[in-house]
């Protein structure tokens, strides 16, 4: 076996209208057509060929009233220029200085560990979010 691509992540969401919300105009990310599954959800397209899929579940494990965590368990998207990405973040209220629980709040980390430059923020469920790019830009 050897695997080609990840195909998807799925988010367990407590309001899916809110999160529909955040991912298409936040993540301004395409929501798409999703088969008639007998639980709410929603999907979303992430490039060509990968997704984010959105399930509202009784039985949900939420990270609670946690702020970012950048070793918690996350996503990592990548953009194209970190610059754009954090000024636009920034046009949308997001700031390093927030309180530690503000949905607001992100984590910049332009010299990151890993060798590329990373930003944290958190959906309206707190999953963590890391967007990255290839360089410092």
């Amino acid at each position: 076996m050897q695997i080609e691509i990840l195909h998807h992540v799925s988010l367990t969401v407590s309001d899916l209208e809110r999160s529909k919300q955040f991912y298409r105009e936040v993540l301004r990310l395409e929501q798409i057509e999703r088969p008639p599954f007998p639980f709410p959800g929603a999907w979303f397209a992430v490039g060509e060929r990968q997704h984010v899929h959105l399930i509202v579940h009784d039985g949900a494990t939420f990270r609670g009233m946690k702020g970012i965590d950048t070793r918690d368990s996350h996503f990592a998207a990548r953009v194209r220029s970190y610059r754009e990405a954090v000024e636009y973040l920034r046009s949308l209220g997001y700031r390093e200085d927030g309180d530690d629980l503000d949905l607001k709040k992100m984590k910049l980390q332009p010299h990151a560990t890993a060798g590329f430059p990373q930003i944290y923020i958190l959906d309206p469920d707190r999953h963590v979010i890391e967007i990255n790019a290839e360089v410092l830009d």
